[in-house]
């Protein structure tokens, strides 16, 4: 349970085309991340998805039935949305609970449940609880328990972290990997954050106006970025795109190089240039370096170096790591 297929599915508002038509097969128990800058499409083919907008055209079939035309509780599907959207005045076992008392079912099997929910998500010391006196990270976690007891063929996950400070993206972001590790269940999850997508997914979309660019595994749109939108948005800091003499040497209309792939040298190396703002971070140092001919390039060096702002530094790329792309920004 839980394999969801697209077949040309578009979504016109007016005369605009959000989605202009487009394939996609996700597999049962993948972790699906749909990753693409603001406005690219990807909460709206989530909606299209969890049946919350109408097709403009095409099918979406779940488990190998049409759900085209199904209403959203038809489809077997639980969205956890950005906003916790928690009742305020109910307790945290029932906020768990309300879509089971919903759907008729007795209480020993709604309390079953409601307490199976919370051991997995960690919750069980807080469920006589309000929402107001739980954290972010602990609303977020109701949410999802809310999600959980409906035992839905797939987990549609709507940029569920933003409204979270630093630390506790970071910590949400082990607990739903956890999670989807634990219950084997299909998710599908909506971010424009690319560090998000990498290091939580199975496969990820890249969406750019409505369109897939590239579907694969991180480390496969990592290595192998299908095109310029690819290369230029999957990793962090980003890819180094280069044009004019460098890349023609190079036969390609442009080359990139990520900044993890260039070798720093106070002595010697094939570009000179001088840093302009130097990043410390602790393991990591990210230079910035304006090259004479080459233009501002970026390097991720070792963070221990005594290197800053007015250093003369010397790069070297690493030729085997180049990555090419011809005049239609497609990789050669």
């Amino acid at each position: 349970m839980g394999s969801i297929s697209l077949k040309n599915v578009s979504k016109v508002f007016g005369e605009a085309a959000v989605i202009p038509s487009l394939d996609l097969e996700i597999n049962k128990g993948e972790f699906v991340v749909f990753v693409g800058p603001s406005g690219c499409g990807k909460s709206t083919l989530l909606r299209l998805i969890a049946g919350l907008e109408d097709v403009s055209g095409g099918q979406i079939a779940i488990d190998g039935v049409d759900a085209t035309s199904l209403p959203p509780a038809k489809r077997g599907l639980a969205m956890v949305f950005q906003s916790y959207a928690l009742y305020p005045h109910m307790s945290v076992r029932s906020n768990i609970a309300f879509p089971l008392k919903m759907a008729g079912l007795d209480k020993a099997e709604i309390d079953r449940k409601v307490t199976e929910a919370a051991k997995v998500l960690n919750l069980t010391d807080y469920l006589d609880r309000k929402p107001r006196q739980l954290s972010g990270g602990q609303r977020q976690r109701v949410a999802i328990g809310r999600a959980i007891v409906r035992q839905p063929s797939a987990f549609l996950f709507d940029e569920p972290l933003s409204n979270l400070d630093a630390a506790l993206r970071v910590n949400m972001r082990l607990e739903i990997s956890e999670l989807h590790q634990q219950l084997k269940t299909t998710m599908i999850y909506v971010t424009h954050d690319q560090v998000e997508a990498m290091t939580m997914a199975d496969k990820i979309v890249v969406l750019n106006k409505g369109r897939v660019e590239q579907v694969g595994s991180p480390l496969e749109l990592y290595r192998s970025p299908a095109n310029l939108f690819v290369a230029g948005f999957i990793g962090s800091p980003k890819m180094n795109l280069l044009t004019g003499e460098y890349a023609r040497a190079h036969g390609a209309t442009t080359v990139g190089i990520r900044p993890e792939h260039i070798t720093l040298s106070t002595t010697e190396g094939e570009w000179k240039g001088v840093v302009t703002v130097a990043e410390h971070l602790g393991s990591d140092t990210f230079l910035h370096v304006d090259v004479p001919g080459i233009g501002h390039v970026n390097a991720r060096v070792s963070g221990e170096l005594p290197v800053g702002h007015g250093d003369t530094v010397y790069l070297s790329p690493q030729r085997e790591r180049l990555h090419r792309f011809n005049d239609q920004g497609l990789a050669q």
